[in-house]
């Protein structure tokens, strides 16, 4: 399988927004519409998408429903899409809407027993799993509800996913996060070394195409680019040629 190069895409309060290392407080807008957006990226050359309703990921129960439907009606991008997604009728309306692949965060980082569930249900290369973790007196921990809460430890719980079936994880630190500082080169490595049988998406700090080559090297699957899209840092058609 291809490395994916995806272009993402965050909502709060109807705006696109990127946050600071996660932090609900540190937020940055862009007077993009989202759809036009959307449809730049795939002139660039964009397949994929990564669309993240911040608003649900905190308080739950997805709001871009209808974004969602615009986007596949106005453009050939695939959409892989979540925030707030906690029940599997959730999983089926966003599947409904167009959705290519569902993305579970809260819901993955603690309740790993339902969700091993739907990995067989909905199969799970439709299931992206995001983990955002933060490195705790040096082991690392998954972040829940927004990135406001402790999960389990991360490597319990790849090797629980792993049993699971699990194909998809999405794995952010959150200490780089629209942060512009470079991936976590080093954690990519490690994961995809211990958990060969995982699609590591890498996310969090990417800022040149330097990192995006150095994530596919260390062994991701794939590259969820951000703020530096936003702000003009990194050119995607480079990126994606990468």
């Amino acid at each position: 399988m291809s490395f994916e190069v995806i272009p993402a895409i965050d909502i709060r309060d109807g705006r696109v927004v990127r946050l600071a290392q996660g932090d609900y407080s540190r937020e940055t807008r862009f007077d993009s519409d989202p759809v036009a957006l959307a449809a730049a990226y795939e002139a660039a050359g964009a397949r994929w998408l990564h669309l993240v309703d911040l608003d649900a990921a905190r308080a739950g129960g997805y709001t871009l429903r209808g974004l969602l439907a615009r986007l596949k009606d106005e453009t050939d991008l695939r959409v892989q899409t979540g925030g707030g997604v906690r029940d599997d009728w959730a999983i089926s309306d966003l599947f409904a809407a167009g959705a290519d692949r569902v993305v579970l965060g809260t819901v993955a980082a603690t309740l790993p027993s339902r969700v091993a569930g739907w990995l067989d249900h909905f199969g799970a290369s439709r299931i992206v799993l995001a983990l955002d973790v933060r490195e705790i007196d040096g082991r690392w921990r998954v972040q829940a509800e927004g990135w406001t809460n402790e999960g389990l430890p991360l490597d319990d719980l790849l090797s629980f996913y792993v049993e699971a079936g699990a194909r998809q994880i999405l794995c952010t630190d959150v200490s780089r996060d629209g942060m512009l500082s470079g991936f976590n080169v080093e954690l990519y490595r490690r994961l995809s070394a211990r958990y060969p049988k995982l699609r590591l998406q890498a996310s969090g700090g990417v800022r040149s195409v330097a990192d995006v080559a150095d994530a596919r090297a260390a062994g991701a699957g794939g590259a969820i680019l951000g703020r530096a899209l936003l702000e003009g840092k990194l050119d995607l058609a480079e990126a994606l040629a990468c």
